[in-house]
């Protein structure tokens, strides 16, 4: 899904730790924001738990959606956030109902 002209789309991403935990996280730029957390540059949460993997990513058009995305993926079991990132995070942001606000 292209970003409309002039604009420029936000990114729902999941990472995966060394730990094996699950780091979610917005950016206009995923590439570059998995760098900045692999390279200590990122949230505090990375800094302590690096980063190995991208499991999924999402194209969200604006920001608020974005964190409304971020908030609602939070919430999920981490049984749950595997599905998703299996089935591809898109699938999420579409059926997630709170993103259908406005």
């Amino acid at each position: 899904m292209p970003a409309a002209k002039g604009t420029t789309s936000w990114w729902l991403y999941v990472l995966e730790c060394q730990s094996g935990v699950l780091y979610t996280g917005i950016a206009k730029n995923v590439g570059a924001r998995f760098a900045a957390h692999c390279n200590g540059k990122g949230a505090r949460f990375t800094r302590a738990n690096r980063p190995v993997a991208i499991l999924g990513k999402a194209r969200v058009m604006t920001k608020g959606k974005a964190l409304r995305a971020e908030y609602a993926f939070k919430r999920l079991s981490r049984a749950d956030k595997l599905r998703w990132c299996a089935a591809g995070l898109r699938a999420f942001v579409v059926a997630s109902p709170t993103l259908r606000k406005t």
